[in-house]
């Protein structure tokens, strides 16, 4: 998929998803400002991106505040005249039962996350209505944001944000012509190799031994570069007519997410009281209940090399 002449920018892209993301948008064409806040990872990925002839630059900067997001989207347009598609993956990891969770915990996670999402696609969407040539936004979302996850009150919560933002701006910015949408991934990652049930294949991959294919479709699992097919298409025209979606994607699973939405109802003339509640609920609405949390699949047992 050709995507010459856009100008992205990816945040948190010095590694993981991000990288893979900045990599493959630049092996499509485009023009990538890569954001981290680690200048020598920033580095290496901008030379690898032009060591391979592609366009890139680095603006290490961490995200949440406002001049952070005035800084990348003022990046790409000094650099490169314009900004068509803005990536937000930066992210960072508190995980805490909720009553070990401090504050700080709390609190930065949910700056660098949704903070970072709101400011840096208020200036996008900016500079896409100033354009007046529409614009892709991608936002990143988890399994966790749509599931819930033990120990991730801040991370849960913040991703759940995210999609709940991608319907919203997929309709304020529907009549400037840009597009919005969550990608909820699975691959690994610094963010994944502590989850003990997927830790043995983490560890594959990093001995350059294949995952076995079970795990790919029944975990959604596999690399970073598994996921950034979507990011490209995406970014492209191609992708014109999809918007205010929340898309799956890891190792050979690509999935759509529901949104949340009513299953059941019961009606009451004049209201409901509690009691009335307690006397109808289980076999009315509640009558079956929703699974909550994000369940470990059954995988097969690894083989010793």
């Amino acid at each position: 998929m050709d995507i010459t002449g856009k100008v992205a920018v990816v945040t948190g892209a010095g590694q993981g998803l991000g990288r893979a993301y900045a990599t493959a948008l630049a092996d499509a064409g485009a023009a990538v400002v890569v954001n981290d806040v680690n200048d020598e990872t920033a580095a290496a990925v901008v030379d690898a991106i032009t060591a391979a002839g592609g366009q890139a630059v680095a603006e290490v900067v961490p995200v949440g505040t406002t001049e952070a997001a005035e800084r990348l989207v003022a990046r790409a347009v000094d650099t490169f005249g314009r900004l068509d598609v803005m990536v937000t993956n930066a992210g960072v990891l508190r995980d805490r039962v909720l009553w070990n969770m401090s504050d700080d915990d709390f609190d930065t996670v949910v700056q660098v996350h949704l903070r970072g999402t709101f400011t840096c696609v208020r200036e996008a969407a900016k500079r896409f209505r100033a354009q007046g040539e529409g614009g892709r936004v991608i936002l990143a979302g988890s399994p966790a944001g749509q599931r819930g996850n033990f120990g991730q009150t801040n991370y849960a919560a913040a991703k759940a944000g995210i999609v709940a933002m991608a319907r919203t701006w997929a309709m304020e910015l529907a009549r400037a012509d840009v597009t919005v949408n969550a990608v909820v991934p699975n691959a690994a990652t610094a963010m994944t190799e502590t989850i003990p049930f997927l830790a043995p294949y983490v560890e594959l991959m990093e001995q350059g031994r294949p995952v076995p294919s079970v795990v790919r479709r029944a975990a959604s699992f596999g690399t970073a570069e598994d996921v950034a097919g979507l990011i490209v298409y995406l970014a492209s025209d191609a992708s014109a007519g999809v918007t205010g979606q929340a898309i799956g994607i890891g190792g050979d699973r690509l999935s759509l997410w529901s949104h949340p939405t009513e299953i059941r109802s019961a009606f009451m003339d004049g209201g409901w009281s509690a009691d009335a509640i307690a006397e109808a609920f289980e076999s009315t609405v509640g009558e079956v209940q929703e699974t909550y949390g994000i369940p470990a699949p059954k995988l097969p047992a690894l083989q010793e090399a």
